[in-house]
């Protein structure tokens, strides 16, 4: 009898397992609430991997990209790597007048220090580092290149601004660069099906995506054993998260971007920083409901 009632838990579990999600859009009421919390306006894009299911709010609408420009920007790097023009494990010579004023690690290196381009390009993601960046805007043949490769890419509205010629108007409005929700999660998406170049060019943008450091809005409220492709953006009037998670179910996408943001703050209770948390915690819960998670106590200590 107990051998009988274990396996029917066991048939049950993985029928719960198996079974999909809701629809999405029973997260409409949900989703929508949140938006309206933050002072300013808020474009999400949700997509179900499996079903191929979506929802979306303004998600087609121009959004300043902050440094989610950098995804764009790795991915004409490896193009070029991938075509043979670059060698990914070259050495590079940094010099101080490439330096962009900040935090970056980049700018702490003596000037002429010798640095091997996969490790530029590691800054330019990890750690979001701007002169790491520039830098790799430059390898990958300015934001002209940068702009034809998402052209080809057959993204329509995904742009580098900065230090591109012709695009000053969008850089005053936009800032680095232009992109809406729906676009960054298809980069990330044909990142993931190897579908931006080779298969060998599509699996070192995802390993690089896998490495963020920045690890305390969407991602903070996700088990940390699951796996995650990433990337963040953050200006004083914009907010910006990208994030395809591998969940035990199957996979799904999400990027929530804010711009006109009335809260300019930059503590952790930052509206746009709170919506961020709130929009992936919900979607974990609708797309892993066996598998709840809490970040633990103290978590706002690291």
């Amino acid at each position: 009898m107990l051998r009988l009632i274990a396996a029917r838990a066991l048939l049950l579990l993985a029928a719960a397992c198996a079974a999909a999600p809701p629809p999405l859009s029973s997260l409409d009421g949900d989703l929508r609430a949140l938006a309206a919390k933050v002072r300013g306006d808020v474009g999400i894009y949700v997509r179900d991997l499996q079903s191929g299911e979506e929802w979306a709010l303004a998600a087609d609408e121009p959004f300043p990209t902050a440094s989610l420009i950098k995804v764009p920007i790795l991915g004409a790097l490896l193009a070029r790597v991938d075509r043979g023009e670059l060698d990914y494990h070259q050495q590079l010579t940094w010099t101080k007048d490439r330096l962009y004023p900040g935090e970056d690690l980049l700018g702490s290196f003596a000037d002429g220090q010798r640095v091997e381009l996969s490790k530029v390009a590691m800054l330019m993601i990890t750690t979001s580092d701007n002169s790491a960046s520039l830098w790799c805007q430059e390898l990958a043949g300015t934001g002209t290149a940068i702009n034809r490769w998402l052209a080809d890419q057959g993204l329509t509205t995904t742009r580098v601004n900065s230090r591109t010629p012709g695009r000053e108007a969008e850089q005053k409005q936009f800032g680095w660069g232009v992109t809406t929700p729906r676009e960054m999660c298809e980069l990330l998406v044909r990142a993931r099906d190897g579908a931006l170049g080779s298969r060998a060019m599509g699996e070192e943008l995802q390993r690089c995506l896998a490495r963020i450091y920045w690890d305390a809005e969407a991602l903070s409220v996700l088990p940390p054993s699951v796996h995650t492709l990433s990337k963040q953006g953050a200006v004083d009037r914009s907010r910006s998260e990208v994030v395809l998670v591998h969940a035990p179910r199957g996979d799904y996408v999400f990027c929530v971007i804010t711009r006109n943001q009335a809260d300019t703050s930059w503590k952790s209770d930052n509206e746009g920083f709170v919506l961020l948390r709130a929009v992936s915690a919900r979607l974990w819960q609708h797309f892993a409901p066996e598998w709840p998670y809490e970040p633990p106590a103290g978590r706002e200590r690291f």
